[in-house]
């Protein structure tokens, strides 16, 4: 069974970076991971949904050498949970000046933003996307951003959208085949 998924060629060469492969992606959280929605209860915790199909992205760009950054302007113990339960190393919380701690976090894996990829979808998230080698904003995102973005994602934030632009950077980096072929497999080494 062949991938039926496909990208512009176009759009995978801009996907891929000047340097022709990026080496990090960094994402929002509300908007981006959730649909942006808050919802607080009573006691004053706070709620919200993210979507598996998310999930599981960030953790294919990892398993081929693309490390997800997560860069969120709240904090909460729901991001929290979710940024551990996916295994990400590498995440800033509650982050007022965006740009200010990319920077450092970049330098401290070594990278420079020609080899960075960046999802967002408000005013925020612009100085980390127009700096970006490649940005994407998912469907609902604000107008300001989905005009700096180099492709907007068909899904909405919280829905699928992260998906999609990991999707895109796997296939841009010739990743994508391989992989999906590796899920083809069941445990006891047959085809599903």
């Amino acid at each position: 069974m062949k991938p039926s998924l496909k990208f512009p060629p176009e759009l995978l060469l801009k996907a891929q970076g000047p340097a022709l492969g990026l080496k990090a992606a960094i994402f929002d959280v509300d908007g981006v991971l959730t649909d942006g929605r808050i919802y607080i209860g009573e006691s004053g915790e706070v709620f919200k949904a993210f979507s598996t199909l998310d999930g599981h992205g960030l953790k294919l760009l990892a398993m081929v050498g693309i490390t997800p950054l997560i860069i969120t302007g709240r904090d909460s113990a729901a991001v929290r949970r979710r940024v551990a339960d996916l295994g990400l190393t590498h995440a800033v919380f509650g982050a007022k000046d965006k740009l200010a701690v990319a920077e450092p976090l970049l330098a401290q894996l070594g990278l420079h933003w020609d080899e960075v990829a960046a999802m967002g979808d408000d005013w925020p998230d612009l100085p980390l996307m127009t700096r970006a080698a490649f940005a994407c904003a998912p469907a609902q995102a604000h107008a300001e951003v989905k005009a700096v973005a180099q492709y907007v994602t068909a899904a909405a934030g919280g829905h699928g959208a992260a998906r999609e632009c990991c999707d895109l950077l796997l296939s841009a980096g010739g990743h994508y085949a391989r992989l999906f072929a590796g899920h083809l497999d069941t445990l006891d080494g047959g085809r599903a």
